[in-house]
C-alpha cells in the first residue's frame, strides 16, 4: 500500500465513491542550509520517499470537508467549512493547514469546494516537513479538482515556485507559523536522485546530482522523537532577531553580509544578535562549498561541512537539544563522515552521511547511546532523494 492508495481507499470509505483524483507531496530533509531561507540565502534540500496524499473530489456548495487518516488507522474529520468565510484563526488544530491552503487559493481565484481525505507516511513532528507536505498535496488537489494540473503546463497554470509562495502565505498568515520558503519549494520542486540548490532571493534553482549509491554512501535519518513546531516561540524569536540585525546593519537581509565582511558587521551589533548573524553568514557559505563539492562528485568530502553546520546551530543559533547532540556525536564516533541536526530545531531529526559498510555500526551506536542516556529509541531510516509533488495513480 502507498499513501495514494491509502487515501483513495479511505475516501471511498468516507464518501461511498471513488475520488476524482489523488495528489501527493513528499517530506523533505535539508542536507545543509538551515535558517538561511528567511534571510534570502541558500538552501540544499532533497525530497524524501515518504509522502502525504490527498484524495479529492469537487463539491458544488463552496465548502471544504477534510478527513485525515491517523497512524492508528482512525479517521479524524473537520468541516464542512464555508471557504468564502475562512479567515485566520477561524479553524483550530490540524485542520488549519488544509483550510489555510483553501483560503489562499480562494484569493487566487480558485474558490471551489472539495471533499478531501488525507493519508501518508511522513513522520509528524520529526522536522521532516510533514505539515508542508500536507499543504502542498492539498494545494495540488484543490487545483486539480478545479481542472488545473501542473503537468499540463498551460499559460494559466501556476508555476511550482508560485504555488510554494502561496503555501508559505497559508502557513504564515492563516496558521500563524513564521516559516521560510525552503520546505514548500523542496516538496514541490525536488527531483529524483538530486538535491535542490535554491537561491531564495532570486528563485534560481539547480538540480545537483547526488548519486549516493554510486559513491557507496547513505544518508541516515535519525528521528529523535522529540516533537517540535514552527508555531512555537523559539523559531519566531530567531527569525525576528535576524531581521532586526539586518535592519541595524542597513542591509535588505543577512544574505548581503559576506564572510569577508562578517567581523566588521558583528562589531556593529548588540551581543545577543552576534551569534545569530554568525550562523546565517557561515551557513550560507557552507551551502556554497557543499554544492561546489557535489558538482565535482566529491560526495564523501562534504562531511566536515555537516559537522560545522551542527556546531553552529548548537552554539550560535542555539536550536539543538540534548537528544539531537547525542545522536550527532554518537554517529560521528561510530564512523559517520559527518552529521548534523536538520530542520527548524528544538527537536526533530538529525542526519548522518555514512559509508555503506558503516551503516549498521552507526545505527547501533546511536540506538545504544540514546538508550543509555534514558532517551526514547530513535526512529532511523536511510533517505533516498525522491520526486516532488504531483498527481498519483491510486
Amino acid at each position: 500500500m502507498t499513501p495514494a492508495t491509502d487515501a483513495a481507499r479511505a475516501f471511498r470509505e468516507v464518501h461511498g465513491r471513488a475520488p476524482a483524483g489523488v495528489w501527493s507531496a513528499p517530506g523533505r530533509v535539508n542536507l545543509i542550509g538551515e535558517h538561511t531561507d528567511y534571510n534570502d540565502g541558500f538552501v540544499l534540500p532533497f525530497a524524501l520517499p515518504h509522502r502525504l496524499a490527498a484524495a479529492a473530489s469537487p463539491r458544488q456548495d463552496g465548502k471544504l470537508q477534510v478527513a485525515t487518516l491517523g497512524d492508528d488507522g482512525q479517521l479524524q474529520h473537520s468541516g464542512p467549512h464555508d471557504i468564502a468565510a475562512l479567515e485566520p484563526g477561524s479553524i483550530p488544530g490540524w485542520a488549519a493547514y488544509p483550510a489555510g491552503v483553501a483560503w489562499v487559493l480562494r484569493d487566487q481565484g480558485f474558490a471551489g469546494g472539495a471533499d478531501l481525505v488525507i493519508a501518508g507516511d511522513v513522520p509528524s513532528g520529526a522536522g521532516l516537513s510533514s505539515s508542508h507536505a500536507l499543504e502542498c498535496a492539498v494545494s495540488l488537489a484543490l487545483l486539480g479538482v478545479a481542472g488545473v494540473e501542473l503537468e499540463d503546463g498551460g499559460a494559466s497554470t501556476p508555476a511550482r515556485p508560485e504555488i510554494a509562495r502561496w503555501v508559505q502565505r497559508s502557513e504564515n498568515d492563516f496558521v500563524g507559523a513564521p516559516t521560510g520558503l525552503l520546505d514548500q519549494t523542496a516538496s514541490l520542486c525536488c527531483e529524483d536522485s538530486r538535491v535542490l540548490f535554491l537561491d531564495v532571493r532570486s528563485g534560481e534553482m539547480e538540480q545537483v546530482p547526488f548519486p549516493l549509491g554510486e559513491a557507496g554512501l547513505r544518508v541516515l535519518i535519525m528521528d529523535t522523537r522529540t516533537k517540535h513546531s514552527h508555531a512555537d516561540g523559539g523559531y519566531g524569536a530567531r527569525r525576528r532577531g535576524t531581521e532586526r540585525a539586518a535592519e541595524l546593519l542597513g542591509v535588505k537581509a543577512l544574505r548581503d553580509v559576506t564572510p569577508d565582511g562578517l567581523d566588521e558587521a558583528l562589531a556593529h551589533l548588540p551581543a545577543d544578535l552576534v551569534p545569530l548573524v554568525r550562523h546565517v553568514v557561515t551557513e550560507n557559505q557552507r551551502v556554497l562549498d557543499v554544492v561546489a563539492l557535489l558538482r565535482e562528485k566529491k560526495l564523501a568530502e562534504i562531511g566536515p561541512y555537516l559537522d560545522a553546520s551542527h556546531v553552529s546551530m548548537r552554539d550560535d543559533y542555539r536550536i539543538s537539544t540534548p537528544e539531537l547532540d547525542l545522536a550527532v556525536d554518537s554517529a560521528r564516533s561510530a564512523g559517520a563522515l559527518g552529521a548534523r541536526m536538520t530542520g527548524g530545531g528544538f527537536g526533530g531529526s538529525a542526519i548522518a552521511l555514512v559509508r555503506d559498510e558503516d551503516l549498521d555500526g552507526v545505527r547501533t551506536a546511536v540506538e545504544t547511546a540514546c538508550e543509555q542516556a534514558g532517551f526514547r529509541r530513535p526512529r532511523m531510516f536511510t533517505a533516498v532523494p525522491s520526486r516532488g509533488a504531483g498527481r498519483d495513480e491510486a
